[in-house]
């Protein structure tokens, strides 16, 4: 099977994870060949400390022989540039997550994809991890029964306390849907299936930020879109969810996602992480049964939908991360928003299926 060369753009904090483990773990299945960034001592720095073979500006990167998929790891706002360029010079690409800012951002990327048949992949790909994915054997295998309804929560007090550079969080393509609902959402959707309607609640808590994180402590963000996030879930199967997203909030006591079937409970990891405990709850059981993970990749395997996506190309085969899920993680994100500012039901335009399970 053909080894699949990377060339990463952007060379940022996301991106040292990225570079271990596409050098690492999966360095045996792919080859990173080239990184590039705007600030050159970052792309010096990943080519010393992980032998990358070639520093080039993006666009010779995106044209060159030695790459046959760029890793788009730009911020939000940039990932549609970067990804269109190389679908239009016929390379794969992988965009971190959202897929793009925009809906015909993406509808655009995915269409030349498509012309020039090259693929588009999106992350996040921790759905692939030991969690998720032994979450997704016991609904499968039928442990809760038929789901019938889910929460998902990711509520906090936002990034300008710890993040190094945390302004674009609070600009168009940031805020907590956008950060953090692609994690959320795409668990859910792998579990449960697509969605084909929302609705929701959109407000900004805060005009300012302050920054107290260095390398700009004191400086002061304006806020550009909504910090919390009301939302409900309509899934093709028939299960109704439950979503909050904020950054709004001091302290809480709500789980990360839960699943409830017809059968029992079913209570799953953070899924902004790899592993995690999985708790299940049958019946009128009187109390929560840890479940051992029944697949790998449980640590920070970060890479591994890239991979994932890299083996498919050789092999001809769907890919899980697939730019069909992140468009429609994408769709479902703008939807309930659009449903906060219409007062309004969205009915999703996109359409994905569930991932194939990891064997």
């Amino acid at each position: 099977m053909a080894i699949q060369r990377i060339g990463i753009v952007g060379v940022g904090a996301i991106s040292g994870i990225y570079l271990k483990n596409l050098t690492g773990m999966f360095g045996q299945r792919v080859k990173v060949s080239a990184v590039t960034d705007l600030i050159h001592e970052r792309a010096a720095k990943a080519n010393a400390d992980y032998g990358i073979p070639h520093i080039l500006k993006t666009e010779d990167l995106i044209n060159s022989p030695d790459v046959d998929i760029v890793l788009n790891i730009t911020q939000p706002q940039n990932h549609y540039g970067v990804a269109l360029a190389a679908v239009k010079a016929g390379k794969h690409v992988y965009d971190e997550k959202p897929l793009c800012a925009k809906r015909e951002e993406a509808r655009e990327v995915m269409e030349v994809a498509a012309k020039n048949k090259v693929r588009v992949g999106g992350a996040p790909d921790t759905f692939l991890g030991a969690g998720i994915q032994t979450c997704r054997k016991l609904i499968d295998d039928g442990w809760i029964g038929r789901p019938l309804a889910a929460t998902a929560f990711m509520v906090g007090h936002g990034h300008e306390t710890w993040h190094p550079d945390p302004e674009f969080y609070y600009k168009t393509g940031g805020g907590p849907m956008f950060d953090m609902g692609p994690y959320y959402l795409t668990a859910l959707i792998n579990l449960l299936g697509p969605i084909t309607r929302v609705c929701g609640s959109a407000k900004k808590g805060f005009e300012t930020r302050t920054i107290t994180s260095q390398p700009h402590y004191g400086e002061v963000i304006t806020v550009d879109v909504p910090t919390h996030i009301a939302g409900v879930l309509d899934f093709a199967s028939g299960a109704v969810g439950t979503i909050i997203m904020s950054f709004d909030v001091y302290s809480h006591t709500l789980p990360f996602i839960e699943i409830y079937g017809s059968e029992g409970s079913l209570r799953v990891p953070d899924p902004n992480c790899f592993g995690g405990p999985v708790y299940v709850r049958r019946g009128f059981a009187e109390t929560w049964s840890e479940i051992p993970l029944l697949k790998d990749f449980s640590e920070n395997s970060r890479g591994i939908g890239i991979t994932d996506m890299a083996e498919a190309i050789a092999g001809n085969r769907p890919h899980r991360a697939s730019g069909e899920l992140a468009y429609h993680v994408l769709d479902v994100m703008h939807g309930i928003h659009d449903a906060s500012a219409s007062g309004s039901y969205y009915n999703v335009k996109s359409a994905c299926s569930r991932p194939e399970p990891r064997d």
